[in-house]
């Protein structure tokens, strides 16, 4: 699966180098939209055609909250030790953690503190959200299924989602989906209130 995402991203770049014209860009936000649309759609149809999921998931009951609890504590954290290791203030590189892979939101929310944070919150959210795009598969292999919706954070519910639904099950595709809402949801809260410390 790894390869396969990795091979997607180098063809891209070489249509993009050498065969497609630039008004493309003008058409790729909507290709866009409608190819996550359909890998949705597809992993809608696997998810439902699972009906016992449901019942196993009811049965979790709050514990199902732990997982984003987790990835959000553990972003936060893990950005204000990164950080430290660069020099940066505990709020600053703790806010970039805070992003949850949600490159656009997290740069916009940090734009009027300072442009070279909003530009690192960019760049950190976007190395996260190809990261995760590279080791969800080994990371549901090799350690399990819950842990692959970590490295993913807010995208587990919309980008993630297939690449989670393909190297795991329906169950865990579901949890993915109300863990990447809920962190999501947490973004805009949290992102100005550790800049703000």
């Amino acid at each position: 699966m790894t390869g396969k995402i990795v091979g997607a991203v180098v063809a891209g770049v070489l249509l993009g180098l050498y065969v497609l014209p630039v008004s493309i860009l003008e058409h790729t936000d909507l290709i866009i939209d409608i190819g996550l649309m359909l890998l949705l759609f597809f992993v809608g149809i696997d998810i439902g055609l699972n009906r016992s999921v449901f019942t196993r998931i009811r049965s979790m009951g709050l514990k199902i909250l732990l997982i984003p609890l987790m990835i959000i504590t553990g972003s936060i954290v893990g950005g204000i030790v990164g950080g430290s290791l660069l020099g940066m203030p505990f709020n600053e590189s703790g806010a970039v953690g805070a992003g949850l892979g949600w490159y656009t939101l997290s740069s916009i929310l940090m734009a009027n503190y300072s442009n070279e944070l909003s530009t690192l919150a960019f760049l950190a959210n976007v190395v996260r959200e190809m990261m995760a795009f590279m080791i969800i598969p080994l990371v549901a292999k090799r350690v399990g299924f819950f842990s692959s919706i970590g490295p993913a954070g807010a995208t587990s519910m919309d980008t993630a989602l297939p690449v989670i639904s393909k190297a795991t099950d329906p169950e865990t595709a579901i949890i993915a989906f109300i863990s990447g809402a809920i962190c999501t949801f947490s973004v805009p809260i949290i992102v100005p209130l550790i800049l703000n410390l």
